[in-house]
């Protein structure tokens, strides 16, 4: 048998995410999410703010790949996936890729864990195959925003040991309303099984570190609780073990104090009440966060380390924000 052809041929008519854009990424054209074939990367180290089954205590070897397939309104990654050509970014290529992981095995990190890869899918892949022959042996992250191609998830499956996917939505007006996708509730129902049936429920070692399976977010949007009750009831019917994060971080950010209703933070009423919601479907594998985590996890790109809280805040946030986190009289 000759050898495999390299996932990345396939951007040469690009249909790797649900956009389907079609263009010759290969050529150098690009799509929605305006990058060509080459690999920007835009942040990579051992990170140690995700959920503690992927942080554990050596952190999460993070690549944060630039550009994003979605344009949330509230982004709190603006900077590198909206904003990339204004920030520092390193194009690489699928062999720099693979070393890269490589190192960050090195460095003790629990797994190699690719932030916004929907985009860059078939890439990845690529390195990923590198890396193993070359020595790669701890788990595979794949962090999306849910919005992925089924048929792009089947054409890798077996490369990847843990899928963190969100689930932004189950609304498709909200959908479009702050992601400018019209189509994500129809997409990731279907994304989530696909996920789950190639890896399973999360499995933890010894230590509490993740080894296996899916982990799904979901980020609490200010007053739109019907949103999330949707996407719990949609959890809890796929599967009642599904692990869950239910996020409570949010703050405006990029553009979100130009939309009413997310232009203030969430209250702990309204947490509780998704949590409260959880449980009663039966989803006690879920991770709660504290409210004081909102503006704590929010990165600045210009820093050699994003998430340095003591460096204090970046330049994230909006002005006209309700910092206090009411509900609109």
């Amino acid at each position: 048998m000759g050898a495999m052809e390299p996932y990345s041929q396939r951007l040469s008519h690009c249909t790797c995410c649900p956009r389907h854009c079609g263009v010759d990424r290969l050529a150098g054209e690009a799509g929605f999410c305006r990058l060509p074939s080459g690999i920007l990367i835009s942040h990579a180290g051992l990170h140690f703010g995700e959920e503690p089954p992927i942080s554990g205590s050596r952190g999460s070897g993070t690549i944060f790949f630039a550009g994003c397939n979605l344009r949330c309104v509230f982004c709190q990654n603006y900077q590198i996936s909206q904003e990339f050509e204004r920030h520092p970014t390193w194009l690489m290529t699928v062999g720099d890729l693979a070393v890269l992981m490589l190192q960050l095995q090195d460095e003790g990190a629990h797994n190699i864990n690719f932030v916004s890869p929907s985009h860059m899918v078939m890439q990845m892949a690529d390195a990923i195959v590198e890396a193993k022959g070359k020595g790669l042996r701890i788990p595979v992250v794949y962090n999306s925003n849910g919005y992925d191609e089924i048929e792009s998830l089947r054409l890798i499956r077996g490369l990847i040991d843990i899928y963190l996917p969100d689930l932004k939505y189950l609304d498709n007006d909200l959908a479009e309303r702050f992601s400018a996708v019209g189509d994500y509730a129809d997409i990731v129902p279907g994304v989530l099984r696909e996920m789950l049936d190639q890896v399973g429920h999360l499995q933890l070692d010894g230590a509490g570190v993740a080894t296996r399976g899916l982990l799904v977010r979901h980020l609490v949007l200010p007053g739109f609780l019907d949103n999330s009750r949707r996407c719990l009831a949609f959890l809890a019917e796929l599967s009642p073990q599904t692990a869950v994060s239910i996020m409570s971080q949010y703050t405006p950010q990029y553009q979100a104090c130009r939309h009413t209703g997310i232009d203030r933070t969430l209250t702990a009423e309204e947490y509780d009440e998704i949590v409260e919601y959880a449980l009663e479907l039966g989803l006690d594998n879920a991770f709660i966060q504290e409210l004081a985590s909102q503006g704590l996890l929010i990165p600045d790109f210009n820093r050699d380390k994003p998430f340095d809280t003591d460096a204090g805040s970046g330049e994230g946030g909006c002005s006209g924000a309700d910092k206090a986190g009411k509900k609109p009289s």
